[in-house]
């Protein structure tokens, strides 16, 4: 067996604990949270009926038999039921809602690793330079930014003042395109609908940019420290002796070898980008996972919100495992 293959197995049975720690917190979080029984039927509820309905839900169990039926649910693909949606399965409305965050978190992440990667080189070319402070400072502020500001921002100079995009939604009425994937970009190009994707990137760009410029600073700065540091390497020096063009130096030598920590970052920040977008889709009414977790925690609707919150654990768990062997991948020596 291979180095890397030993690495991935290895890696794999390291995210089971992981796993199981993240769903024993979640567990025991939304137990201590309180009653989500009296909290939706309110405080004058008959004793009865709070009881019946907690036998249905089996929150009248010892602790250590919820938790064991709850991961038996969980090893079987079951999130649960919803307590006030009619009963739904958790995991159908998921699947409804993660289409529009899974969307918005693409094109948000192009935008932020756009950004980040050409003022983080460009700032390392320009090093103590104004430029490089000013990058610097751009790196700083925008972290530091709050998303609906950024986004009430933009959307009161092009949507209000100029008028030139959408302030809200995802696509304008009675334009949506045959459902293939949810993606409506995808669908729309899948389905040859031109008027749906004009539509549906219409509404895309503000939250997109909103949320990729403050995403970018962390690439800015993560770029910059790492082209520093490779710019100073012998085999930049050989190979400006060799009198290469300075672009082929930066772009194909300096910036391909200092891209292994920001891959990793990639990696990290798409994760938390997917679990994180509840600011940006209520600032623009956007029907992704964030207003949708908003929505039920606001109507106590404990089911739902444990489902929610399990299935966002398990993706970021995923999606760190693969870029941990994408990165042994590159990088051989992290494999021993």
């Amino acid at each position: 067996m291979t180095s890397l293959r030993i690495y991935v197995v290895r890696r794999i049975l390291l995210a089971i604990p992981t796993i199981l720690i993240l769903l024993t917190i979640v567990f025991v979080v939304m137990r201590v949270a309180g009653d989500p029984v009296s909290a939706i039927l309110g405080g004058h509820a008959p004793a009865e009926q709070i009881e019946r309905i907690k036998e249905q839900l089996g929150l009248n169990k010892p602790l250590y038999v919820q938790y064991l039926e709850y991961l038996w649910q969980l090893f079987h693909g079951d999130l649960g039921r919803s307590m006030i949606w009619g009963r739904r399965p958790v995991l159908v409305e998921i699947l409804e809602h993660f289409p529009a965050t899974l969307e918005l978190s693409i094109s948000a992440f192009i935008v932020s690793i756009f950004i980040g990667i050409i003022t983080g080189v460009h700032s390392a070319r320009n090093y103590n330079k104004p430029t490089d402070h000013m990058l610097r400072l751009y790196g700083i502020v925008t972290y530091a930014l709050f998303i609906p500001w950024i986004g009430l921002i933009l959307q009161l100079i092009f949507g209000v003042y100029l008028g030139w995009l959408p302030t809200s939604g995802r696509i304008d009425t009675l334009m949506e395109p045959k459902h293939i994937t949810g993606l409506y970009v995808l669908d729309s190009i899948l389905t040859l609908n031109i008027p749906s994707l004009i539509s549906a990137i219409r509404h895309l760009i503000l939250p997109s940019i909103t949320l990729g410029i403050y995403l970018s600073g962390i690439y800015t700065r993560l770029t910059r420290s790492n082209m520093l540091e490779i710019l100073r390497k012998d085999f930049i020096t050989a190979a400006k002796a060799r009198g290469l063009p300075e672009d082929t130096i930066i772009y194909k030598h300096a910036l391909k070898n200092a891209f292994i920590p920001i891959l990793t970052m990639m990696g990290l920040q798409f994760a938390l980008l997917l679990a994180g977008a509840v600011l940006t889709e209520t600032t623009f009414s956007w029907p992704g996972m964030g207003t949708f977790l908003a929505e039920r925690i606001f109507y106590r609707d404990y089911t739902t919100v444990q489902g929610t919150i399990v299935f966002f654990a398990l993706l970021v768990v995923s999606v760190s495992l693969i870029i941990d062997i994408l990165y042994a991948y590159i990088d051989p020596r992290i494999r021993y």
